[in-house]
């Protein structure tokens, strides 16, 4: 189409105003200015829009129905323009948020509450993606902030301390140590665990390996879940004992019971974490209220 906006807009306060001159001067134009955009329009669309004799100007059925649609469209066109300003300044937008399951499971849902009620015009949308992907996925642009087991050691990301968990034990009702008001992860030793997948829980094998082997043995793995759901299923169903972090106290779960790991000072570290590179205005809004919120220093990070 070889007409535009200025063509439609013309158009639209001709037909408010039915009179050339006032319309022209509503346009800042001169009435031969405006006369040839309506002339232009008209030999565009193919019909006539305005009945004009040298007295009066009426719009016809065809030029009615035209505007109509015309109007919806400047009414669009101009919420996009809203839209585009407020999502530059960070009043709207869209934040694709991953996560892994100690995240969810422990402070991760208070967070987004707390941001949807500051800025409610900030749609989240909460993917779980496991630790050892999330850096994949913010430099692959499917997510932008990701909440991961540990600090990204590379200049290209930024991570900001989230929350500690301490490691605790989980065991069935069933038991004989369920009745036990705290354990030791050497009583534990010999017992089957049930552990999430080395594929998506490299990152929390690794740190549960290196804490067994300080303490002298080699966990004895039965069963895998991938998820901790599953892990909790199975510990319920007898599989084995398994170890979480302490965030297991906000899930709801029968049949199993948690209990703190008296010789494991050790802790569960997650990171918020994004692209330096990255200058979305939603993204800048979060991190902000991130660090005010939780008070947290940016983690220091060992560069590669």
């Amino acid at each position: 189409m070889r007409f535009g906006l200025r063509h439609v807009t013309s158009c639209l306060v001709l037909a408010q105003e039915l009179h050339f001159g006032r319309a022209a001067q509503r346009l800042a134009t001169t009435q031969p200015g405006l006369s040839r955009l309506v002339a232009e329009l008209e030999a565009e669309v193919g019909v006539k829009l305005f009945r004009r004799t040298t007295r009066t100007v009426e719009v016809t059925e065809a030029g009615r129905a035209f505007l109509v649609e015309c109007r919806i469209g400047i009414d669009h066109f101009e919420r996009a323009v809203t839209l585009a300003r407020r999502t530059a300044t960070g009043i709207t937008g869209v934040l694709r948020v991953g996560y892994m399951d100690f995240a969810i499971n422990g402070r991760l849902p208070e967070l987004v509450r707390a941001f949807s009620e500051v800025r409610p015009a900030i749609r989240l949308e909460l993917s779980h993606v496991p630790s050892q992907s999330q850096h994949e996925a913010l430099l692959n642009d499917r997510i932008d902030v990701g909440f991961t087991l540990s600090a990204v050691e590379n200049e290209n990301f930024e991570s900001l301390l989230f929350d500690r968990d301490s490691y605790v034990a989980l065991l069935p009702t069933t038991h004989p140590l369920s009745n036990a008001r705290s354990l030791t992860l050497k009583d534990l030793a010999d017992e089957p665990f049930v552990l999430g997948p080395g594929e998506s829980w490299s990152v929390y094998r690794e740190a549960f390996f290196a804490i067994c082997h300080r303490r002298g043995f080699h966990p004895i793995i039965s069963q895998e879940a991938s998820s901790s759901e599953g892990i909790f299923g199975l510990v319920a169903a007898g599989a084995g004992v398994s170890t979480y972090a302490s965030c297991a106290r906000n899930v709801q779960r029968r049949g199993i019971v948690i209990r703190s790991l008296d010789d494991v000072p050790d802790t569960i570290a997650t990171y918020a974490t994004w692209m330096r590179s990255v200058r979305s205005a939603s993204l800048e809004a979060y991190v902000a209220f991130l660090r005010t919120v939780w008070g947290a220093a940016p983690a220091k990070i060992k560069l590669a």
